[in-house]
């Protein structure tokens, strides 16, 4: 099948928007490789220095025959996702052996969990933990003592954060490993509705924690289809997985096969070798397009819209949203998983998964086939899926048929013919809004503006029966100068049982919702901020505002909006407390959302 003409026309205007910038980023990883292995330039002191803790190893180091794998791991027990990373740097050691090749811990990075954060005044340093991330991982990596590198990372700002610096160490050879969804728990849909009965005060805080614990339950990643499990299906549409390792539980005997077999390649993908894939060569135009598509295919979210250009930029290519919105327009939606549907990812996965989806996608020409990957050349490759058959590991072609077709339908019979994402401009700004979870009759709100500046006020606001009447609640003060972009996730069952009470709702905001959010209209990421002047810091209560997903508009009908002067708020609060002094000149510095929010980059 040949390459459908519009993902034909964005990766050609991605490729002649980034020649400069990926031209010039080209150079340097040339260069970078031409000089070949890098501890073979290390003093005699440096490598002893890195060699002296490492036991029955020290010999094949120093000897400098053998590839040398430097891990960098994202592992701490209080995110359930990154938890069985604890052992993974032994086995991967003991894998390496085995495999002619050494490996080590290069250094942690930071990863905060989200689901704590949410609501809480820790958010506000999220998105910027992403920077950190990638600055972390820099660092690890700057001993210069690696042939290839392992990233140990799931979660939403980790796996963008490596990516990263993965992308500026552009010749190390570069694998990431997950560790696989937790086994499912409480139905996401019987949580919303718990979360939802104790925002509309029907129960207590007893019978909310009972259900929270029963939902994240158990080692892995949370099984809605959020930020996180997005990441995951990036990875593997991206190639930088091997095939079919996204959605395999934690603590299998095929998880642990898929991590062996990750260092096994890692050992083989050096410039010691005879297939040298340095990373940067896979991060090209085509493999940030694959991952478009996959983002859209499946309904992810809207937090890799602002990863993603931020990941690209670090590899030399410019993504915009256009580009987002064009491919979703291409793409049809092929998977309902929760929030856009009621199965987890673990349903997902056992309907067919990301073997059966890239495999129809690839047959439809959405997908660039010729990608270069982890795996080998070609995404085809990740067609297959992994088996353990006496007790070894092997791939084999998956499912040709969905397993289950109310999770995942063929792109020929799509559950809508465009994919999740639509682009918002207008008087108000630019913007994003994920559809793929919203009732199509609420894809159109105009109604009038309610303005806040917290979404603590949103809560009060509610709890004093203040809502009564269609609206859209405007949060604004929220974009990363303001106070470094806080998900709103926690307003969400606040303005869904307004929804359920028959009004009419949305949310524009130029702050972020969770990769979870989604039954309720939500403008976000409007662009410019209202910390920086935006058309947002113009608004008014009562001004009617126009949410058009149809169209693809977000405007406000107020005759004397552009000659209104821009309110300012106190935003002193946001700059102390649970470490927030320390982010200073990172909301000094950071750009805007519309092409990452990012401060490194």
């Amino acid at each position: 099948m040949s390459l459908n003409p519009a993902i034909a026309r964005v990766t050609d205007r991605i490729r002649a928007r980034s020649e400069n910038s990926r031209g010039t980023y080209l150079e340097r990883l040339a260069k970078a490789a031409k000089d070949g292995p890098a501890r073979s330039h290390l003093a005699c002191g440096n490598q002893a220095h890195a060699y002296a803790a490492m036991g029955a190893d020290k010999d094949s180091l120093a000897a400098g025959r053998a590839p040398n794998i430097g891990i960098v791991t994202a592992y701490n027990d209080m995110l359930s996702a990154h938890q069985p990373f604890e052992t993974y740097p032994a086995l991967i050691r003991a894998a390496a052996r085995k495999a002619g090749a050494t490996a080590q811990v290069a250094g942690g990075v930071p990863a905060m969990c989200d689901g704590v954060t949410q609501g809480q005044p820790g958010m506000e340093l999220s998105l910027f933990s992403r920077d950190v991330i990638a600055l972390a991982a820099g660092v690890a990596m700057s001993h210069n003592t690696f042939d290839a590198a392992l990233y140990l990372g799931v979660c939403d700002k980790i796996v963008p954060g490596l990516i990263i610096a993965a992308a500026t160490f552009s010749h190390v050879p570069t694998i990431f490993v997950p560790a696989g969804p937790m086994t499912s728990g409480l139905p996401n849909d019987e949580k919303a509705r718990v979360r939802n009965a104790y925002a509309a005060g029907q129960i207590g805080r007893e019978a909310l924690m009972a259900a929270e614990m029963a939902s994240y339950h158990g080692p892995g990643t949370c099984t809605f289809y959020g930020t996180a499990n997005t990441n995951q299906m990036l990875m593997e549409f991206m190639g930088l997985h091997l095939p079919g390792a996204s959605f395999v539980n934690p603590g299998t005997p095929l998880r642990d096969a898929l991590t062996t077999a990750a260092v096994e390649r890692a050992a083989q993908i050096t410039a010691l070798g005879n297939d040298y894939r340095p990373v940067g060569e896979i991060l090209d135009e085509r493999a940030y397009v694959n991952g478009l598509v996959g983002l859209m295919a499946t309904g992810g979210s809207t937090n890799l819209v602002l990863h993603l250009p931020a990941m690209a930029r670090a590899s030399g290519v410019i993504l915009d949203l256009q580009d987002f919105a064009d491919i979703s327009e291409a793409v049809p939606l092929m998977a309902k998983v929760y929030p856009n549907g009621l199965a987890d990812v673990n349903h997902f996965h056992a309907a067919g998964g990301l073997s059966y989806m890239i495999g129809q996608l690839l047959d439809a020409g959405l997908l660039h086939p010729d990608a270069k990957t982890v795996a080998g050349d070609g995404l085809s490759l990740y067609r297959q899926e992994p088996k353990l058959k006496d007790g070894k590991l092997h791939w084999e072609d998956g499912a040709n048929a969905t397993l289950n077709d109310k999770i995942l339908r063929p792109a020929t019979d799509p559950f809508q013919p465009t994919g999740g994402l639509k682009q918002l401009t207008g008087n108000l700004g630019r913007g994003v809004i994920k559809v793929s979870a919203v009732a199509p009759e609420r894809h159109v709100i105009e109604a009038p503006a309610r303005i806040f500046h917290d979404q603590d006020d949103v809560k009060a606001a509610f709890k004093h029966g203040e809502f009564t009447s269609d609206c859209v609640v405007v949060v604004r003060f929220q974009g990363p100068k303001a106070n470094g972009m806080p998900e709103l996730h926690s307003l969400t069952p606040t303005l869904s049982v307004l929804q359920e009470r028959g009004l009419k709702v949305a949310l524009v905001t130029d702050g972020r919702m969770s990769g979870a959010s989604g039954k309720v209209p939500a403008a976000i990421h409007v662009s410019p901020e209202a910390a920086t002047g935006g058309p947002l810091a113009r608004l008014r209560d009562g001004d009617i505002i126009r949410l058009d997903a149809t169209a693809g508009t977000l405007t406000v009908l107020a005759p004397d909006f552009d000659s209104r002067t821009p309110v300012t708020a106190d935003l002193s609060a946001n700059e102390f407390g649970i470490g927030r002094e320390l982010f200073a000149a990172f909301r000094a510095h950071v750009g805007p959302a519309e092409t990452g929010g990012a401060v490194v980059v």
